[in-house]
């Protein structure tokens, strides 16, 4: 079973649905034989580097409200990570451009260590509070992740290294209609859209176990949690 996962390493519903979609495999009553492949989606392509500014205070006046119901909002989030394990620290989050990260995950990609290094990359946006727009910082995570730091820092010098891949999964993106993250396309027949429950997951695993469709098509289930640009809902 192939299943393709459009997200980027900001959204925190990209984390909890892939988690979710993790665990469901976990509690399938049946092996499953199952290769994940991460495709690239920009939230922002156009967001600056980390520029000191808050999370909250970012949220805020986006959307012209307070910082406590910045709060209140990332704090909603943070209950249904807190429900399948995660841990995010929102106060500390910095938020920046992905696109560096992304072109690393595609180098991953080609060495075998593209999961790894996409839950590592989850793991210190949303619990550590780890800079991911930041150069240093992305050689620090790969560094630790055993990776070639030469062929790390030449992709951090030459910003058209593996862009075109990036490219590529975002022209797919949008050629599937694609405008929300997580997006998760399974054998190339079906389509599901946000973080969805567990239960959910299990639905569709069960589903594409037993059925073969020659045409992608949206599973009939609610609208799960998604972000679209800097709005999560």
């Amino acid at each position: 079973m192939k299943i393709e996962i459009w997200s980027d390493f900001v959204c925190p519903f990209c984390y909890i649905g892939k988690t979710r979609l993790e665990q469901a495999i976990e509690r399938f009553p049946e092996k499953l034989d199952v290769d994940i492949e991460y495709k690239s989606f920009e939230l922002d392509p156009n967001a600056p580097k980390y520029s000191g500014v808050s999370i909250n205070e970012s949220l805020a006046k986006k959307y012209n409200m307070s910082i406590e119901q910045a709060k209140a909002a990332n704090e909603q989030i943070g209950e249904q990570a807190k429900a399948v394990g995660l841990d995010f620290v929102f106060d500390t989050m910095k938020p920046g451009n992905t696109f560096d990260a992304h072109r690393i995950s595609k180098y991953a990609a080609t060495v075998g260590r593209e999961a790894e290094f996409v839950n590592t990359m989850l793991y210190n946006y949303f619990t550590l509070s780890k800079d991911v727009s930041d150069k240093d910082t992305l050689l620090a995570i790969t560094n630790e992740l055993g990776f070639d730091q030469e062929k790390v820092q030449a992709i951090l010098n030459d910003e058209t290294i593996h862009a075109d891949l990036v490219r590529q999964d975002e022209a797919e993106a949008q050629q599937l209609g694609i405008t929300g993250v997580p997006f998760f396309v399974i054998n190339k027949k079906y389509a599901i859209s946000g973080a969805q429950p567990i239960e959910t997951f299990m639905q569709a695993l069960e589903k594409v176990a037993e059925e073969e469709n020659n045409q992608l098509q949206h599973l009939n289930f609610e609208q799960g949690s998604f972000c679209d640009g800097d709005n999560c809902n």
